[in-house]
């Protein structure tokens, strides 16, 4: 029976997560499995889990070697969970951790589990490179091959050519496009300015850079290969330096290094459980995670931006929850780009778009922008793309639990392909 008698309540307990480190620097000869499993394990020992063995676990990476094709499990066995732990491996591009926490959470309400870990991993600097398609066939026709002649006859057709590695790159297969090249599109589009792109990129630092001043990531970072803080946050940064930074994807663009996010290796961690569990070994529960939805938008033929799943999704989560835009203490809009955020706060407020592509009666309306990404965004603090997700769902539930007088939060990941992954925080 895959459903139970009623639906459970799904705590959030706690998350960790590591430094976040600009790629190859000094994360550069750690492996994503070294990492996701650093994450895990900080997690088993912050809520003491030793020898527990949890309904299942779900966690990915965006960038993954072939040999990490069991890459949840193996973190799981190395971490001091029962053996019997289940890992399971799932990839929505930069939704993953998210996504991966919504699926616990799901196998928690239904009753199918009691607990379970939801997280995610990626490394740049860890890249597989790997070589051209027509050395692949070669070398499979040579072990194909049942005789000695036709094992190594193929290698006579060994050019030089063969051994230029061809390096992954994130572009949409589709079109073609780097997702900061699509992201530029978007910007023209709803006239995003570049003033206002680097007014946001200097507030996500300033914030991130406050927040590790007061303490705020102390207990939810822990150090790794001889990290403590995020390095990619400029608490030096200004408005004015960023002006001066030349576009990195269209020479007319309004797109920079400065406001946009950097290539970033890191891995994070969330405890989900019923609050019996939780209360049953004396652990806190943080806040509910109590609505989750995904979207995918045809960026395609060009009739939506490709980083705009989020605005579609976001409306159709709140006609689940009955509730309204205005009604969140805090909003947390995962800032793939400065200008994706300003794009989707566009949106929500123009009443034309809501109607005609939301099909909304009227315009959503405007996010307090003093409630948005209180601690910092991922301009600041980096984004392991499979990592973010988790990393702001444990922030979330530390702010919520945190205030007395907050009720709710509100996050979104926009991701490649097109899609979006939102999510409800309750107290």
């Amino acid at each position: 029976m895959l459903v139970g008698q009623a639906a459970r309540r799904v705590a959030i307990v706690g998350g960790v997560r590591i430094p976040f480190a600009r790629s190859y620097t000094v994360y550069a000869t750690t492996s994503n499995q070294d990492m996701l499993t650093a994450a895990f394990r900080a997690v088993v020992e912050r809520f003491k889990l030793q020898g527990e063995r949890l309904g299942d676990v779900a966690a990915g990476a965006v960038i993954k070697h072939s040999k990490d094709y069991n890459l949840t499990r193996e973190s799981v066995l190395a971490v001091g969970l029962d053996p019997q732990t289940p890992g399971l491996d799932l990839q929505r591009a930069c939704g993953t951790s998210l996504e991966a926490a919504i699926a616990i959470g799901n196998k928690i309400a239904l009753g199918q589990i009691d607990a379970g870990l939801a997280g995610g991993t990626d490394s740049i600097s860890d890249a597989p490179i790997v070589y051209p398609r027509s050395y692949q066939q070669l070398l499979l026709a040579s072990y194909r091959g049942r005789s000695a002649w036709q094992r190594v006859s193929p290698f006579f057709g060994l050019r030089p050519r063969h051994f230029r590695p061809v390096l992954p790159a994130v572009l949409e297969p589709r079109t073609g496009l780097s997702m900061g090249q699509s992201c530029e599109l978007m910007a023209k589009r709803w006239q995003i300015t570049r003033a206002a792109q680097d007014q946001l990129a200097y507030e996500s630092h300033v914030k991130a850079a406050a927040a590790w001043r007061e303490g705020f990531y102390d207990d939810l970072v822990v150090p790794f290969a001889g990290l403590k803080t995020d390095s990619n946050v400029r608490a030096d940064t200004s408005v004015e330096k960023l002006a001066k930074l030349k576009p990195s994807f269209a020479a007319d663009g309004t797109l920079t290094a400065g406001n946009s996010t950097p290539l970033t290796d890191g891995a994070s961690a969330v405890l989900l459980a019923t609050p019996e569990w939780a209360a049953k070994r004396n652990l806190p529960v943080l806040a509910y995670l109590s609505y989750g939805k995904v979207w995918a938008v045809d960026y395609v033929s060009g009739k939506e931006g490709l980083l705009m799943a989020p605005a579609y999704a976001v409306p159709a989560m709140l006609r689940d929850a009955n509730l309204k835009l205005q009604d969140f203490d805090y909003y947390e809009i995962h800032e793939a780009f400065a200008a994706q955020v300003l794009c989707t706060l566009k949106a929500w407020e123009t009443p034309e778009y809501c109607r005609d592509a939301l099909g909304l009666p009227g315009a959503l309306g405007s996010v307090d922008r003093g409630r948005l990404n209180v601690k910092g965004g991922s301009v600041a603090l980096g984004h392991p793309f499979a990592a973010t997700g988790t990393r702001i769902l444990a922030t979330l539930a530390k702010l919520l639990a945190g205030n007395a007088a907050a009720k709710r939060g509100l996050m979104s990941v926009c991701t490649a392909g097109g899609m979006g992954v939102t999510a409800i925080v309750e107290r």
